[in-house]
């Protein structure tokens, strides 16, 4: 990775960790309500699943944009862990199917390309994500599929940058996280699937 981009992961790394102990705090502080009976209220219950929500949200981001050193490993269970919060209550269902620890730099790529997913399926859909030998596979699966082509480009390296939205920049990071992992990425776009392999 270039310089710049490896400062960018390393901001990436540092919001990440600078947020997750005040929202631990908040989610002690909601647990300790609840001993004293005040967690049943709507408001209660509506900061609670707030904090939650942002706590996966956060160790997701985590692994997508933050640092990824050549000897980081992920274990299973944290990648499992993440994917069930962020799929709770949501409209994605992933099935995570490795079962060893992998590199962290696999594993980013593979958030990544999760994000890429997402955006392809507005009204939900299911992603399973497996590894043949070196070779990650991840399928999504939607009744319908929206497919901004100039994103999906950007995946094919003709991206134009100025254009992205922040809302978009995992479509710029992941051809080169995936080229970071020593791999090569590829895309398929069918009727009602979308299938990522590097």
């Amino acid at each position: 990775m270039t310089q710049t981009q490896d400062i960018a992961a390393l901001i990436g790394s540092r919001i990440c960790h600078d947020l997750i102990s005040p929202l631990g705090a908040i989610g002690n502080g909601v647990e300790l309500l609840s001993m004293t009976g005040q967690s049943q209220s709507p408001e209660m219950m509506l900061i609670a699943e707030s904090v939650e929500n942002a706590n996966a949200r956060i160790r997701f981001f985590r692994i997508s944009f933050g640092a990824a050193g050549a000897d980081h490993i992920v274990s299973r269970s944290e990648v499992t862990s993440v994917l069930g919060a962020a799929a709770r209550g949501g409209r994605l269902s992933y099935v995570w199917e490795p079962k060893e620890d992998q590199p962290r730099r696999e594993v980013r790529a593979a958030f990544l390309a999760l994000q890429c997913l997402e955006t392809a399926m507005p009204i939900g859909g299911h992603i399973h994500v497996r590894k043949d030998g070196a070779t990650w596979e991840l399928l999504a699966e939607a009744n319908r599929l929206k497919i901004d082509a100039p994103l999906w480009d950007c995946l094919a390296g003709h991206c134009d940058q100025d254009s992205l939205s922040p809302a978009h920049v995992q479509f710029a990071l992941l051809p080169r996280a995936v080229a970071d992992a020593g791999r090569r990425l590829s895309v398929e776009i069918r009727e009602q699937e979308v299938v990522i392999r590097f």
